[in-house]
């Protein structure tokens, strides 16, 4: 007769469990993101992601930050109202001051990383110019 030890049985209920963690961060990760709002103009975003407002909109004229990081193609990023500094690599990856080592495919999967980096924090306003 094959009788199954203490330790298979913990193991087999460890797997199980994790699988069942993963399935539902999963299912959580994609109810968040399909919360995206409504109807926007071309370009644009507003979503709640983690419970956090994304907004993003064209550049507009001068571009960002009068012309410097990439000039009139930057947009505008802001998570709850707050700006989060972008910039565009030229490989057309995106990165931002949230975190410079990780790129990204469009300012949308940035923001969304920066909320998740931000685990609740807000930003905070960005110094610009010299001392």
């Amino acid at each position: 007769m094959n009788k199954i030890t203490r330790r298979q049985a913990l193991g087999t209920t460890a797997g199980a469990l994790t699988v069942l963690g993963i399935a539902g961060a999963t299912a959580h990760a994609a109810a968040t993101d399909s919360r995206a709002a409504a109807t926007t103009p071309a370009g644009t975003v507003d979503e709640v992601y983690m419970g956090r407002r994304i907004q993003i909109s064209p550049a507009s004229g001068g571009g960002h930050h009068g012309g410097h990081h990439g000039g009139a193609g930057m947009p505008s990023v802001r998570i709850d109202g707050r700006e989060l500094h972008v910039m565009q690599n030229a490989d057309g990856t995106w990165i931002s001051v949230v975190n410079h080592y990780e790129t990204y495919a469009d300012p949308t999967s940035l923001a969304r990383a920066a909320v998740r980096e931000l685990q609740g924090s807000q930003l905070a306003p960005m110094q610009m110019g010299g001392m």
